[in-house]
């Protein structure tokens, strides 16, 4: 599994970078998790706002901070 953060490098973008590291520890699972920050490579994925988290390719959050929990719900 490969999850992607899209973001600047904001609080917000840190936060849900951190947030997907904690659901990933609570679910025991294991994924690749990279920080993207360049705005072409986020641009490719047609998010207009961040942070926005995307999974194996689909965005599933974008323009807002997700919890561990939603993140969880996803793996």
């Amino acid at each position: 599994m490969k999850i992607e953060v899209l973001g600047s490098g904001c609080a917000k973008c840190t936060q849900l970078y951190d947030n997907v590291k904690k659901a990933l520890e609570l679910a025991g699972k294991e994924a690749d998790v990279v920080k993207v920050q360049d705005i072409p490579s986020i641009m490719k994925y047609g998010v207009m706002s961040t942070p926005a988290l995307v999974v194996d390719g689909q965005v599933k959050f974008s323009g807002r901070l997700a919890t561990p929990e939603e993140i969880g719900g996803l793996l």
